[in-house]
């Protein structure tokens, strides 16, 4: 390739990885509805025939573990936006080019995570 750096990748890079992000969408997606589906499910069992003490710390954990579950739906959630962000950036044309050093993001680290709009080298550079 000579000594010129690459600025962009081509169409069929860009196929690639948009595949790879409609894949892992379509995952997470699933992951998501079937987490909201464990929170309902969750909601509607919360009048058992139970008595006493143990409904208390049933109670308790029943809680922790809807707190548990609505966090890993937000987190769902917010991984879902990034890929379809990604998928934003790969029609507009800014897929894959770092947003700190304007650079190429290495294709092992797009294949790894998708959706970034860093480069190692800047993500290293954010955590010192």
């Amino acid at each position: 390739m000579g000594s010129e750096e690459k600025t962009k990748y081509s169409e069929e890079e860009l196929q690639e990885f948009e595949s790879l992000i409609k894949g892992k969408l379509d995952k997470a997606k699933e992951e998501l509805n079937s987490l909201k589906n464990t929170l309902n499910r969750s909601n509607d069992s919360g009048t058992d025939s139970t008595a006493g003490n143990t409904k208390v710390l049933e109670d308790g954990a029943d809680t922790a573990e809807k707190e548990n579950l609505s966090q890993l739906a937000a987190r769902q959630q917010k991984f879902i936006n990034n890929l379809e962000n990604a998928l934003i950036r790969i029609k507009n044309g800014t897929y894959g080019i770092c947003v700190d050093t304007g650079k190429l993001i290495q294709k092992e680290r797009l294949r790894a995570v998708p959706h970034t709009m860093h480069s190692i080298e800047a993500k290293l550079r954010k955590q010192n």
